[in-house]
């Protein structure tokens, strides 16, 4: 959520709806100085990749309704804008706490379920929502970057 509120910040405040990369960059640089100007590059990569903006004819333009995001009075991105989430291992975390299990545990239990139970023809994102499933653990907001990762796999 906070990388879909820092990509969305330059397009409230400016009030456009699509930008030249120098204008954003200038913006999360120099304007408001929340990282420096290698970072905005990489951040803009990385939005690019997560599908939250677009570039055409060298405007970059929001691929979601910048009006429904709201951005909180002094709001400013943490480092974790730049990380990435896998969430094969968010879910693997979610299903050792909630079971109370070593992560070795579910990562076998998810292997023997691949092997035993489907001779091998199921992916270990899909695995482990039967996992989370069986352990009544909260996969939903998970299941569209899991499907992507199975798409791409």
């Amino acid at each position: 959520m906070t990388l879909k509120l820092t990509v969305a910040a330059p397009f409230r405040h400016t009030r456009k709806n699509g930008m030249r990369k120098n204008e954003i960059v200038y913006y999360y640089a120099l304007d408001r100085k929340w990282m420096s100007t290698e970072q905005a590059n990489l951040l803009l990569r990385r939005a690019e990749e997560e599908g939250l903006i677009g570039q055409e004819n060298g405007l970059y333009t929001p691929r979601f309704d910048i009006s429904e995001v709201i951005i909180p009075i002094g709001f400013k991105p943490t480092s974790a804008i730049f990380e990435r989430n896998d969430p094969v291992q968010e879910l693997v975390t979610r299903i050792t706490r909630s079971a109370k299990m070593e992560e070795t545990a579910v990562v076998a239990e998810m292997n023997r379920i691949i092997k035993d139970g489907y001779d091998g023809n199921l992916l270990p994102p899909a695995a482990l929502v039967l996992l989370a499933k069986k352990y009544d653990v909260p996969f939903e907001d998970l299941l569209e970057p899991l499907g992507q990762m199975i798409k791409k796999g």
